[in-house]
């Protein structure tokens, strides 16, 4: 692991419950052109998880036997075998349907530190996401990441205003009652962001609400 993005996590967040890496050390280096953002850690099982602090999550991801690792695969979310809950599955769909490995796909969140859901987030999160984003700066920067795939509107307007990619390119709607829209901007530099619904609530296994291939699309034509 780059030792910069260990310096980049928030000092004053390291003994918070939470999470920044969610793929293994491979994912962090070379040449990545994703980056998938959620907007923070979350989960039921909050009190059983305090232990795991931010300095405990990154010690433990950043091992040797961790380097091909992913969150969204190889781990037991919601009781169940690793990979089998609903948002992880949905992941790694777009990532299969974009040809890219899981476990090479580098993967965090806006905010770091885990919370019930977002509205125990709501009153700290403009000052969270300040204070984590040049960690993220820094991994687009660096890892020369060509576009951003943000899980839900308030990562996505957070992540679209800060790389000042105010253009939208294209959109898809789905083809269901709700009509839920993923949106794709572009900044001056053609740096894509991507804001899609989000996979713990829209269903990207059912074509009818599948962001999937239009995400491809534009992936591919970079």
């Amino acid at each position: 692991m780059d030792s910069k993005l260990i310096e980049l996590i928030p000092t004053e967040l390291l003994n918070t419950s939470g999470s920044v890496f969610y793929t293994g050390k491979s994912a962090w280096n070379g040449n990545r052109s994703l980056y998938i953002l959620g907007l923070n850690p979350g989960g039921d099982n909050i009190e059983r998880q305090r232990y795991q602090t931010l300095e405990y999550h990154t010690t433990k991801t950043n091992i040797p036997k961790k380097a091909n690792w992913s969150e969204y695969k190889d781990e037991i979310w919601e009781g169940k075998t690793p990979g089998s809950a609903p948002h992880q599955k949905r992941i790694v769909h777009l990532l299969n349907t974009l040809e890219l490995d899981p476990r090479e796909v580098p993967a965090s969140n806006i905010v770091f530190k885990r919370t019930r859901g977002q509205k125990e987030l709501d009153k700290e999160f403009i000052y969270l996401a300040k204070l984590c984003w040049p960690f993220h700066e820094y991994v687009i920067r660096n890892l020369g990441v060509k576009m951003v795939v943000c899980l839900g509107r308030r990562a996505g307007n957070f992540v679209k205003n800060k790389l000042e990619a105010h253009k939208c390119i294209d959109f898809y709607e789905e083809q269901n009652n709700r009509k839920w829209k993923s949106s794709i901007f572009t900044n001056e530099n053609g740096l894509k962001v991507v804001i899609a619904t989000h996979p713990s609530r829209a269903n990207w296994l059912n074509p009818e609400s599948d962001p999937s291939p239009i995400i491809k699309k534009h992936l591919d034509s970079i």
